[in-house]
């Protein structure tokens, strides 16, 4: 007979096996859709005739990380402005680029903080 550990043990392997291909699913569909935006993204500003300010320092400077997989795969993105206003597109692309990092690494962090929490509850 199996006792009901031996059994959600069984189970969990299953499941756990399950979770993770899910999760990489998710992962692979966020990352094409980021690809795509980014592309079409790229393609429309580069299209735009007036200098790049503020705003639009901002949003390039924030998909900046998220070009790393197109320039990766070979393919090329535009990722700066050349065609700027000079001191303020250079404050958005940095604030873009820096609210970006904190966004990643700070969910990246707080879900460390909560494995380690939860392993030493254990």
């Amino acid at each position: 007979m199996i006792s009901a550990k031996q059994d959600k043990q069984r189970v969990g392997f299953g499941s756990k096996t399950l979770r993770i291909a899910v999760r990489l699913v998710c992962v692979l569909a966020v990352a094409a859709v980021i690809a795509a935006a980014l592309n079409r993204t790229a393609a429309n500003l580069s299209h735009d005739e007036t200098p790049a300010g503020l705003a639009r320092g901002m949003l390039q400077g924030a998909l900046m990380p998220l070009a790393l997989p197109n320039l990766a795969m070979g393919r090329d993105v535009a990722i700066y402005s050349l065609n700027n206003t000079g001191r303020t597109y250079k404050l958005g692309y940095t604030l873009g680029v820096n609210v970006c990092g904190l966004l990643f690494f700070g969910i990246f962090f707080w879900r460390v903080s909560r494995w380690r929490k939860a392993a030493m509850t254990k």
